[in-house]
């Protein structure tokens, strides 16, 4: 691959690992709201939807959620996030190497910023980033591709000289709809029903962070 200019993360499951407890907790309150699923259910369903977009789909699906369903969510997810989420392995040394090559990157998520705010703030790492964006604020979440075109113009560069990682296909469509590459981050293998709804949109999949500069064709390839 030729080196990007500017590369655009989703934040969820590509920069922070918090969709295994995210989506732990969709699964429970959908159960208590008369819609059980699995959590292959969900993943290959719901993944990338903002809290208000689940909603909809499963009340559709037969969810009884109460009214006021997605502020009682968010403050829940949030007290899941206070409690602490870890970085991808191997996101640091990522970032280190963009730096160091002078590549610039934005984030384009569907979560809130508040939700961000917690998670990146953890870690000291937004301020990284040349802006961290949010679907729901820009009002046009993903499968959009609004907040990774407001990226690319964060970083300066047409969205056809950026790369997107994105670990749902649902972000997938959003970066390919934006004009930039797409690369699919499939940490529990490509068997997963979400790797293979990234691997049917024509999406390359890579399961380490360690491979990734090799992949954006970085001095020195895989870390």
């Amino acid at each position: 691959m030729t080196r990007p200019k500017a590369v655009l993360f989703d934040c969820d499951g590509v920069v922070v690992d918090s969709e295994g407890p995210t989506l732990a907790l969709f699964v429970e309150e959908l159960a208590l709201h008369g819609l059980p699923l699995t959590l292959e259910d969900f993943e290959s369903d719901y993944l990338g939807q903002t809290v208000e977009m689940v909603a909809r789909q499963a009340t559709k699906a037969g969810a009884q959620l109460p009214e006021g369903w997605v502020a009682h969510f968010y403050g829940r997810m949030n007290q899941v996030m206070l409690a602490g989420v870890p970085l991808i392995p191997g996101l640091l040394g990522v970032l280190d190497r963009l730096d160091a090559a002078g590549v610039p990157y934005a984030m384009g998520s569907n979560g809130s910023l508040a939700k961000m705010k917690i998670t990146l703030g953890q870690h000291g790492i937004e301020s990284r980033f040349r802006a961290v964006l949010s679907g729901q604020a820009l009002g046009a979440p993903k499968p959009a591709p609004d907040v990774y075109l407001a990226a690319a113009a964060a970083c300066g560069v047409a969205p056809e000289q950026c790369v997107v990682i994105e670990d749902s296909a649902q972000g997938a469509r959003a970066g390919l709809a934006s004009g930039a590459r797409v690369l699919g981050y499939a940490a529990h293998g490509q068997g997963t029903a979400t790797a293979r709804s990234l691997a049917a949109l024509g999406v390359s999949l890579f399961q380490r962070m360690e491979e990734l500069p090799g992949l954006l064709g970085l001095e020195g390839g895989a870390l």
